[in-house]
């Protein structure tokens, strides 16, 4: 037997492989490696542990670490802390969900192929496009195939991003238009949201793109109306919004403003923080755009008994026969999180999203009057769902850990991204902040800066 319980190559088991390529021992299968340099000593590690020391340990490391199941977060930036109902688990860790990768043999895989649809028909709804995708890694990504679809369906290299599009999503373009010898164009922000004005000038002919945030990176609200009328002023280029799909629970969607693409993050319908990922990108288009779409559509159809059953459709993609000519790399989706996110929008419904929403408003707002009653200025006016940013006049780094030790987790740190942001800190309130959470953190936020 095997000295190690777990591994489930015996003694015999070495041997009979050993005598299988014709040598006596595994010293043998290292007599290309001159001596000299061979290790002969003991290596500098300690000592294996038991499974119950080494569960002890483990949990030792792990209590070390402040979550937010320990204390209130106001942390957001793309990954939020929201409720999740029970009934999300409890389907996703159904064996044949759980164990589940991508249908690649589809039409076997019916209960899997029906969980993507319905999750498509969803984003639909909530996106108000015509058709989406079944998920993308996450938002980043789902932006910069945007990004790639348009360039290729315009045949134009010039991609305008607005300044207040997440930091991280606008590196992840930067990587992939590089690769493609696209053109980036960066459109500053001006008083928290896109300029107009600077975006007025760089629409051109040349233009296979604009891209903005909704809400944006700031928690603010774009005028998608005034961006969709400079966008396509200019022949044949896209409008693209990334969109955080909560705040569609309220919000009008980009579809209805003219969006020809939206994209985003489903991590705050359903799918845990896990300290950054894995999360769901979702992708919709317009119907003129839908053969173009990366990665798997599924669609709906009847057999030949006339019974419901689901297909992959529009399969002439990358993982099937484009091959050089794909527009795309992306040939799977993130079908156990996407599921989740599914689960969580059908549990909640129509207006329980819209409820959590209007919650997420509300608290921010509550929460940006308390800190304002605190002296603390709020840096950007105008509508914003729940996130603000307001300015710490002194490190945020310096705050944040003058915050947990009173027992919060605190905002983003804005200055790890641009200069210009140095000493302002984003605030995220979800529904999950009570008020008296939200008032205690006032206070000792307030205590913090004026001290």
């Amino acid at each position: 037997m095997s000295e190690f319980r777990y591994l489930p190559v015996t003694e015999e088991d070495r041997q009979s492989m050993l005598k299988t390529i014709g040598v006596d021992s595994d010293e043998a299968l290292f007599s290309d490696i001159p001596e000299a340099i061979r290790f002969k000593g003991e290596l500098n590690v300690e000592k294996a542990l038991s499974e119950p020391e080494l569960l002890n340990f483990l949990s030792g490391l792990a209590k070390k670490n402040v979550s937010t199941g320990d204390v209130p977060s106001f942390l957001g930036a793309g990954v939020y802390d929201h409720y999740i109902p029970s009934v999300v688990d409890s389907v996703i860790s159904r064996g044949e969900f759980y164990t589940a990768y991508t249908p690649y043999q589809a039409e076997v895989s019916q209960g899997e192929l029906q969980a993507i649809f319905e999750f498509q028909t969803l984003v639909c709804e909530l996106t108000g496009m015509d058709a989406a995708n079944s998920s993308m890694y996450d938002g980043s990504t789902a932006l910069a195939e945007a990004a790639m679809l348009s360039s290729g369906a315009t045949r134009k290299k010039k991609i305008i991003i607005s300044e207040t599009v997440h930091p991280e999503y606008r590196q992840v373009l930067s990587t992939y238009a590089h690769g493609q010898h696209l053109d980036v164009v960066l459109i500053p922000e001006n008083k928290g949201t896109v300029d107009l004005a600077q975006l007025e000038k760089a629409v051109d002919d040349e233009t296979a793109c604009v891209i903005v945030q909704y809400p944006n990176f700031f928690g603010q609200i774009e005028p998608l109306k005034e961006i969709e009328t400079l966008t396509h002023s200019a022949k044949k280029a896209h409008l693209i919004v990334s969109s955080n799909p909560l705040a569609l629970g309220l919000l009008t969607p980009p579809g209805s403003f003219g969006a020809d693409i939206v994209v985003g993050d489903c991590q705050p319908l359903g799918i845990s923080q896990s300290f950054g990922g894995p999360h769901c990108g979702f992708f919709a288009v317009k119907k003129n755009l839908i053969r173009k779409v990366p990665g798997r559509l599924v669609g709906e159809t009847v057999d030949e008994d006339g019974r419901r059953g689901y297909v992959l459709t529009l399969q002439a993609r990358e993982q099937h026969i484009r091959r050089d000519k794909a527009t795309s790399n992306i040939c799977s989706n993130q079908a156990l999180n996407a599921l989740a996110s599914s689960v969580a929008m059908v549990a909640f419904g129509k207006k329980g999203i819209r409820e959590i929403a209007v919650q997420n408003l509300q608290k921010a707002h509550y929460a940006a009057d308390q800190l304002d009653r605190q002296g603390i200025k709020i840096v950007f006016e105008g509508p914003y769902f729940n996130e603000f940013v307001i300015d710490c006049g002194k490190p945020v780094r310096e705050v944040n850990r003058s915050l947990l030790k009173k027992g919060f987790i605190g905002g983003y740190d804005l200055g790890r991204d641009s200069s210009a942001l140095k000493n302002k800190m984003l605030i995220a309130v979800t529904e999950m902040r009570t008020r008296n959470q939200i008032d205690q953190f006032a206070e000792a936020l307030g205590g913090i800066i004026r001290g």
